[in-house]
């Protein structure tokens, strides 16, 4: 019997995306942009992972990555805690980097696929 190559039955080929932003389809989307993480962005992040029920009709997202490396901060903040200032001190040290929400139909329209790279 001949050597074959085995794969479990939940792995997947890794797989990188690119995608190309038409800046010109962005004319008449919402967009909400947060420039840092600062106390709106606690709040509408708060609101996210709380499953808050709040007005968001936007299209796009644009701010800092609220992620595995800033819940343990923001975990404390839910708890009680850290009260918003002291929350938003302890993260700015963490130098966010920046992530793109594409929450409707109309957003995604301005991605094209550039590129898929399978590794």
């Amino acid at each position: 019997m001949g050597a074959a190559h085995c794969q479990t039955a939940n792995a997947g080929i890794p797989t990188i995306t690119v995608y190309e932003l038409d800046e010109r389809l962005l004319d008449g989307l919402k967009i909400r942009r947060f420039n840092a993480a600062d106390i709106d962005w606690l709040r509408y992040v708060s609101a996210n992972r709380k499953n808050i029920e709040f007005v968001d009709d936007d299209d796009i997202v644009i701010g800092p990555v609220a992620n595995d490396k800033t819940m343990p901060v923001i975990t404390l903040y839910f708890s009680g805690i850290y009260d918003e200032n002291e929350t938003i001190k302890r993260l700015l040290p963490q130098k966010l980097k920046d992530q793109y929400a594409f929450k409707t139909e109309r957003a995604l329209r301005a991605l094209k696929v550039k590129e898929v790279i399978e590794k």
